[in-house]
């Protein structure tokens, strides 16, 4: 027989042994990977050579033996990406003769991006740019990409900014169909489209939002009813009349699916044409909102409740610090209307704790910045009552439209909705965290998820104010599990609510998108379930996370920028994370958190990590480091490229510590009162090695 035949039969034999999965891959740092298949027990092994073009976080099809031993880890080869993580990145042009190279900044990009000539727009050799990846087949080991903006001329904060995002799978704009489809809808409203809706214009509305927001999504109407209670609006910008399921501007949505908020910039979900304008409900202007009307009284007590489409017409703006004021008993516009708001929050409030929510007190840590995006100083924000006020008419809307909903049936099935769900918290992790309260006192009642809650107000309350308060509020919260959307309803553990949804940001949340479509099917009794809904609920996890993981990471670069001009100096701080290698430590003047090495620590102790306690302890001496511990550092090196901070320890936590075996009777630590001093090795002034030129 010839050759070639032979050759099909066994191609066709071979593929008769493999199967296909899709899933989620994951690269280690020697080019390892492991796709994540919903349904299997354990990921599918991915040998480096076989990873080919697939980059960490993509989608991707992978081929497995379909023989393989059962309870044995898959081995398999990636055959396609169906989905990349990220297409845009940011590098260094290297422009030659006939074609021209992008070498990524981030080593998450493992080659360089070939870029055609013709696909420079302007860019020139050793330029900063971005480029977008257009095409990258299996048989190529470089991806072709096209030059979209060219960074040169743009500052060091611009350039580290945009390249968190793309790192992210964030595109830094917006496609040309995206932006018709948002440039076509007309300005104000129409008497055609009010007469389908509650006219709510006429009523007193206003919005609190921070002092430098833009894009209003939610408003606040007030109305007294006779015989003592009010009428409380949630009023909703109405996004899902311009947003058309399908169409160009809701795919590009659905894959952002949320806003991401940066120290210096907001990157949106919608083009500015929706977020910013049409759809804010700014003051004065006449807009389309989706709304939760409540009959309530004083004490909380919802009598009544309509959900529909209305129309309103804010009459003040309001910042959050204006409401404070006014609240703290400063004169102001429509002040008996917020001191009446403020009085039905704070019972709403107190009736969720009373119910099982936990109370982790907020607190947010932002930087001020000059005009070219550096960081000239610490603002610590915390939530109060104005905060709250808001906060809670939301938790109301939020948790009324996802009972609502969960009460519709369809087919004889509950329709399928995007519940914001939060499970109960690990059992281990439970256990581990009850024992390190135990040290400071707190003994915790793990019986029951409502002991568990109880509990934790109990011990949070007690805390308050005290030096320990910070470290158990933050290993509380790490104890807990992630929130995230499904459409199985467990319920919202951390809100004690049975019934919880995201209503009330849909500007800047695709599954509050989602709840609009949906909830509007359930009102008008013309329910089409939208298909797929449960993975459009783990994509929207995913990128929640994806927006998070680039928060962080800004302002960890923010607190490099920051620190820079402090190296040499030393600071009081508080130990805020341990881990086999060293601690993290946290400032206390600036909260701004870096690393003390435990090689560092090598010459005074050999240190292990005690995981139930959160410390590192000196296996000799007996010293140790735990969360909270207050601690005397000094920042030796701020490290942009790497967006670390190395401190040195200079005086350990002021306690006693006794000597087990120790190594040496030169140790200035033991057990007299006073804190011993520790000097750390590390100098400043080290500079970052040069990085290779060129990628392979």
């Amino acid at each position: 027989m010839p050759r070639g035949k032979n050759k099909k039969k066994d191609n066709k034999e071979n593929s008769a042994h493999k199967m296909s999965y899709k899933g989620k891959i994951e690269i280690t740092r020697n080019g390892m990977g492991f796709v994540i298949v919903e349904g299997l027990e354990k990921d599918i092994l991915v040998k480096r050579e076989n990873v080919n073009n697939a980059l960490n976080g993509d989608e991707v099809k992978v081929e497995v033996n379909k023989y393989a031993k059962p309870g044995s880890r898959l081995d398999g080869i990636v055959t396609e990406v169906t989905r990349r993580k990220q297409s845009e990145f940011s590098g260094k042009l290297e422009v030659l003769t006939h074609f021209a190279f992008l070498i990524p900044d981030s080593d998450k990009m493992p080659v360089d991006i070939y870029i055609p000539l013709h696909l420079l727009n302007g860019g020139k050799n050793g330029d900063h740019a971005m480029a977008r990846i257009v095409e990258w087949t299996g048989k190529t080991k470089n991806p072709v990409g096209e030059v979209i903006s060219v960074l040169t001329h743009e500052s060091m904060n611009e350039i580290a900014m945009q390249g968190i995002l793309v790192e992210n799978g964030f595109p830094l704009t917006f496609p040309d169909d995206v932006l018709e489809d948002a440039a076509r809808y007309a300005e104000g409203v129409t008497k055609a489209e009010i007469k389908k809706r509650k006219d709510m214009r006429d009523v007193l509305t206003m919005t609190i939002d921070p002092v430098d927001a833009k894009d209003f999504d939610d408003a606040i109407s007030f109305k007294v009813l006779k015989g003592g209670n009010y009428e409380i609006g949630v009023h909703i910008a109405d996004v899902s009349h311009y947003i058309e399921a399908d169409s160009a501007l809701d795919k590009e949505a659905y894959q952002r699916a949320t806003s991401v908020y940066l120290p210096d910039r907001v990157l949106p979900m919608l083009p500015e044409r929706l977020s910013n304008e049409l759809c804010s409900l700014r003051p004065h202007e006449e807009k389309y909102t989706f709304s939760a009307i409540f009959q309530i009284n004083k004490q909380g007590k919802v009598k009544e409740y309509w959900l529909g489409k209305t129309v309103i017409l804010s009459d003040r703006r309001f910042a959050y610090e204006d409401v404070q004021e006014i609240i703290e008993g400063a004169d102001g516009d429509h002040a008996k209307e917020i001191q009446v708001l403020h009085e039905i929050a704070q019972n709403l409030r107190a009736e969720r704790f009373k119910k099982g929510a936990i109370n982790f007190s907020s607190q947010e840590v932002r930087f001020q910045l000059d005009d070219m995006g550096m960081p000239i100083g610490i603002i610590v924000k915390e939530s109060k009552a104005a905060h709250q006020l808001i906060e809670e008419f939301m938790l109301l809307a939020n948790r009324t439209v996802a009972e609502y909903v969960s009460g519709i049936v369809f087919k004889d099935k509950p329709v399928p909705f995007p519940y914001r769900v939060h499970d109960v918290p690990d059992e281990d992790k439970l256990k581990v965290f009850s024992m390190f309260a135990a040290r400071f006192g707190h003994k915790l009642n793990l019986n029951t998820p409502e002991h568990i809650s109880h509990s934790f107000n109990e011990m949070l309350e007690i805390v308050r104010g005290k030096p320990e308060q910070h470290v158990l509020e933050q290993l509380g919260i790490r104890t807990m599990s992630k929130a995230v959307y499904t459409t199985d309803n467990i319920g919202h553990y951390g809100l004690g609510f049975e019934n919880y949804c995201h209503f009330t940001s849909p500007i800047r949340r695709y599954p509050d998108v989602l709840v609009h479509r949906i909830l509007e099917q359930c009102l008008d009794n013309d329910i089409r379930p939208i298909k797929h809904l449960e993975q459009q609920c783990r994509h929207c996890s995913d990128q929640e996370r994806r927006a998070m993981e680039a928060e962080r990471t800004a302002n960890k670069y923010k607190q490099v920028e920051y620190m820079q001009q402090f190296v040499g100096e030393d600071f009081d701080a508080v130990i805020s994370g341990v881990a086999s290698f060293g601690f993290w430590a946290e400032t206390v003047a600036h909260k701004c958190e870096g690393m003390v090495s435990v090689s560092d620590l090598a010459e005074f102790d050999d240190f292990e990590l005690r995981e139930g306690e959160y410390a590192l302890v000196g296996r000799g001496t007996g010293l140790r480091f735990a969360m909270g511990d207050k601690i005397r550092v000094r920042v030796v090196a701020a490290n942009l490229e790497k967006r670390q901070i190395d401190y040195a320890i200079m005086e350990v936590p002021k306690r006693k510590f006794p000597i087990q075996n120790p190594k040496s009777e030169s140790r200035s630590f033991g057990t007299n009162s006073k804190s011993p001093s520790l000097r750390g090795t590390k100098q400043p002034n080290s500079k970052p090695k040069k990085p290779n030129s060129r990628k392979k």
